[in-house]
Parts: C-alpha cells; sequence; structure tokens
C-alpha cells in the first residue's frame, strides 16, 4: 500500500508532535519552518497531565518529567502575598496518574526535536500559497523562494500569524488582551519559591507568576493592563517592570531585581476570534494556527499537543484523507472553543482593575466550593480520549459490516 505523504508546515509545538505523531501514524511527514534556525524563546511553560496523557496515547515518551520539574504545589495570592487559595492540582493530578510538568521552551523543542529525528525538515521555508489538484487530490504548497512541495495532506502548524490559515479564511483581525506580558528566566532562590511551585500573584490590572523549572532556575511573568498600541510595541526596560511591581511581595521583586535586563521579553497577548472550520479538502489546520488563546489555563500548548495527536489517530490507516481530517476537526472543536473562551473570560476576570471588581475576584475564587473548582480543572488536566477511541472503534464495526 502507498504510504501517504503530510506536509508540516511550522517546526513549533504542534508541529513537532504533529510530524512524530504522524510518522508512528505510518505516514511520510516533511516539515517546513519559515525561521532559519530553530530558536526556542527564553521562555517557560506547562506541559499539563492531560497534554502527557496525549502524548502516551501516542506512544510519544519525549522523557518531560526529567528534563523538566512535576508541579508539585499551585498557589494565588494577593500583590503583597496573602494567600487567596491553593488549588488542588497535586491531588488531581495523583487521580490521574499523570504528571504535569513545568519546563522551558528550549528543553521542551530539544525533546521534540529528538522524537522527530530523521523526518526532512527544510528551515528559511516561507509558505505563501496552496493549490490542491482536483484529479488527484494532491496538496502543493508553494514558499517564498520559489520551491515547492507536494504531498497528500497539509497540515498548517505556522502558528498565530498562520499563512495557510490566511490562505483558507483571509485576512482577520487579531483580539488584543488588553495588557503587555513580560517573561523572564533566571537563577533564583528565595524561601517563599518551593520545589515545583507556582504561584500567581494578583493586583489591580496586574499579575505577576514564579514557576519552578527545576534546578534552580524560575520562569516568571508579568503582565500590567495597557492599550495595544503600547503593548505591540512596549519600548521600556527592566526599570519600568520593577516600578510595575513596586510594593509587591518580596519574592515577586526579588525575581525582577536579580533578572538580567537582556534575559526580559515583552509580548503582546491577544487572540483571535474562534474558526469553527479549519480546512477543507486535503488541508487542515491546528495548534495556534487553528485556536489562538490567551495564556490564562496555561494551555496552548497542551492543545497542540492534544491536537496532533488526535489528528494522527484519524490519519492512521485513512484511505479517504479529507473525511479523516474533518472527523478530526470535528472531534477537537468542542474541547478546543471551550479554551479560547474560559481563557479570554478569566484574563478579563483576572485583571480586573474596577476597585469594585477586584474583591470580588479574589472572593470568588478564595470561596469557591473545593467539589466545584476541582471538578473544573479536572476537566482541562483530562484527555478526552475515550469518546474519539469509541467513534473510531465505531466506525470500524460499521465498515465491517458493510
Amino acid at each position: 500500500m502507498t504510504k501517504h505523504k503530510a506536509i508540516v508546515v511550522g517546526a513549533g509545538i504542534g508541529g513537532l508532535t504533529a510530524a512524530a505523531a504522524l510518522r508512528r501514524a505510518g505516514l511520510d511527514v516533511e516539515i517546513y519552518e519559515r525561521a532559519t534556525e530553530l530558536k526556542a524563546a527564553g521562555s517557560g511553560l506547562s506541559v499539563m497531565s492531560n497534554a502527557i496523557a496525549a502524548l502516551d496515547s501516542a506512544g510519544l515518551d519525549l522523557g518531560l518529567a526529567r528534563r523538566g520539574q512535576t508541579l508539585e504545589s499551585y498557589h494565588v495570592r494577593t500583590a503583597r502575598g496573602r494567600l487567596i487559595r491553593e488549588f488542588p492540582f497535586p491531588s488531581i493530578i495523583g487521580r490521574l496518574g499523570v504528571p504535569s510538568v513545568l519546563i522551558t521552551r528550549s528543553a521542551l523543542q530539544q525533546a521534540l526535536l529528538e522524537a522527530t529525528e530523521g523526518i526532512p525538515m527544510a528551515l528559511g521555508a516561507t509558505a505563501e500559497d496552496f493549490t490542491v489538484d482536483g484529479a488527484t487530490q494532491k496538496v502543493r504548497v508553494r514558499f517564498a523562494d520559489g520551491r515547492e512541495a507536494l504531498g497528500d495532506v497539509l497540515i498548517g502548524a505556522d502558528g498565530f500569524n498562520s499563512a495557510v490559515r490566511r490562505r483558507l479564511v483571509g485576512p482577520e483581525d487579531s483580539r488584543d488582551s488588553g495588557y503587555v506580558c513580560w517573561l523572564a528566566l533566571t537563577p533564583f532562590s528565595h524561601p517563599r519559591f518551593t520545589k515545583g511551585s507556582v504561584t500567581h500573584y494578583w493586583g489591580s490590572g496586574q499579575r505577576f507568576g514564579l514557576v519552578d523549572m527545576g534546578g534552580g532556575l524560575l520562569y516568571w511573568w508579568g503582565t500590567k493592563n495597557m492599550p495595544a498600541a503600547r503593548s505591540h510595541d512596549w519600548k521600556g526596560g527592566k526599570a519600568d517592570v520593577a516600578r510595575a511591581f513596586e510594593g509587591w511581595a518580596d519574592e515577586v521583586r526579588r525575581a525582577i531585581e536579580v533578572t538580567p535586563e537582556e534575559a526580559i521579553l515583552a509580548v503582546p497577548s491577544r487572540d483571535r476570534r474562534f474558526l469553527e472550520r479549519w480546512g477543507r479538502g486535503p488541508v487542515t489546520l491546528l495548534g495556534d494556527a487553528a485556536h489562538p488563546m490567551l495564556t490564562s489555563l496555561g494551555q496552548g500548548s497542551g492543545m497542540a499537543i492534544e491536537d496532533a495527536v488526535v489528528l494522527a489517530r484519524h490519519l492512521r490507516g485513512a484511505t479517504d484523507l479529507p473525511h479523516a481530517l474533518r472527523r478530526y476537526e470535528d472531534e477537537r472543536r468542542k474541547r478546543t472553543r471551550g479554551m479560547v473562551a474560559a481563557s479570554r473570560s478569566i484574563s478579563d476576570f483576572e485583571q480586573s482593575e474596577n476597585p469594585i471588581r477586584r474583591p470580588v475576584r479574589d472572593a470568588y475564587f478564595r470561596f469557591m466550593p473545593e467539589r466545584k473548582l476541582t471538578r473544573t480543572l479536572e476537566s482541562s488536566l483530562t484527555f478526552p480520549v475515550a469518546d474519539g477511541a469509541a467513534r473510531d472503534q465505531a466506525d470500524k464495526e460499521e465498515t465491517h459490516a458493510h
């Protein structure tokens, strides 16, 4: 039987995971990336239990727990450090039996590059257009430097400014979050910075996070409400960040103080309206190209990984590739739509600046019943593999019946 070939545009988290999963599913894969070198930004992220369960289901063991730090505690505090709520992540993770891992982007990228070793990858390849041959249903991708790639399916994993998405749906506006986001990695120690800890601090129109990457390495992030014109082209420096968090908890101020100026990144925070149709014919999208979301839930990478695994499952052994892609999209739509909406609403709530709304925010989380909080968190931490697997089995049985 002829092997189908998948062209993956984008070598970020979603693209590399898709390439590894598709190869395991029996497809030939080629990766095309617009960057001329693969260099992860100096920041961290959380690969939560749902994403690791997804990887496990695809037979992809990236060894993330030894490359990063497993999450052991999660606290939300006021700007000055008073506890608002301890979130029950450890007990949920224990019940699921799958760890959540705090890891640098570069360490995750390295793990994925090892998982995709041997898959052809072209760098400096900026996708510009694609066409589908009506007779063969093969897809041809054209790149800015004149080269072309021909495959049976095209996966647009090319991020927020996806060229594949733009070709599918035309130009779109982004939706700004209303704040700037500062990120940094730095060696750090403090009595209130404990192993495997995630701590969020909430102020007025501002938040700050301390996340343990393991080995004495801190990933911190800070936000501050400001107009998009300023946040998208922020010109300040470390002194401005320090000034924004004057009077905050000692560990917050200390984290900024010990961070080298050049280690602080300023990035705009934005998403897009949710796209109900991700593809047509032999073309589809995944990750930020399909459903960019704000960072409030820490699930951007998780949703990209889940997408990649579900996509590979639907393409394994498929003969009608467009049908398999539509089934992948149908399976992922509800969960990703919910995540995008929840990330936006939680972001708006947590960034509250209004003097009436701010205490309501703190009280809401402080007094939310434990059962309700646990149920909400557990649904996001659980990879919904059962429904998809059950549908696959039903489809197979139906096929055999015919």
